[in-house]
């Protein structure tokens, strides 16, 4: 290994990517879970080619479907070796999924001090059916985790906009609404291109925009 590659690899602090996606019975409806398969598989394969200079994207991938789970764990992105699809059923305990994020951040043997400021992604198309608020406010108030970004989707009409609307922390990232595929390919679009901009920065600490493209030609209908 060169000089270089040695320094390259030294350098680069972690930036860990986490997303909490709903995986309960509704999302096998109306094709929300094939667009949200699609959209995780490419923002995974786009991570996965980032330059490593300064930072280290790392991506786990937490569902609540019936249970929360840690799909994914803890991941360096060039490290992946495929995308297994996400299925669905159950309900939407995403109170437990909080907890999960909220351990994860909070332990320095996962996400080590010298990593930089996690970013953590919601989508979701429905109501929680846990107890939720407890979890959220250690999420948001958790001494490494209070420093996270989070950016929220909601999918569809029935989704929780009240509590995703509060997830969601950055003032130019409001809640996105997804009403058809296209919008919840356009979001990851969104993530992806937000994360490899901070990762490729001179300060990855600092959060950027979140510009969301424009729709693609061809919509589906919740």
């Amino acid at each position: 290994m060169s000089e270089l590659k040695k320094f390259q690899v030294q350098s680069a602090r972690p930036l860990p990517i986490i997303v909490l996606a709903d995986t309960s019975g509704s999302m096998t409806m109306d094709g929300k879970l094939d667009a949200l398969n699609k959209g995780l598989k490419d923002m995974l394969t786009s991570f996965a080619g980032e330059s490593r200079l300064r930072a280290e994207i790392q991506v786990s991938v937490i569902t609540f479907g019936g249970t929360a789970a840690v799909n994914l764990p803890l991941t360096p992105a060039h490290q992946l070796e495929g995308f297994t699809p996400l299925t669905a059923e159950g309900s939407t305990p995403l109170g437990a999924a909080l907890s999960l994020a909220s351990d994860m951040i909070e332990d320095k043997e996962c996400i080590p001090s010298r990593a930089y400021k996690p970013v953590v992604v919601l989508v979701s198309d429905g109501l929680p059916t846990d107890s939720w608020q407890e979890p959220f406010a250690r999420l948001a108030n958790g001494e490494r985790s209070s420093k996270a970004t989070r950016f929220a989707m909601a999918i569809g009409s029935d989704a929780d906009e009240a509590m995703l609307g509060d997830f969601a922390n950055d003032l130019e990232a409001p809640l996105f609404r997804a009403e058809n595929a296209s919008d919840i390919h356009r979001f990851f679009r969104a993530v992806t291109m937000s994360v490899s901009a901070r990762s490729q920065s001179a300060t990855p600490n600092q959060a950027t925009p979140l510009q969301i493209p424009s729709a693609d030609d061809q919509d589906w209908e919740f």
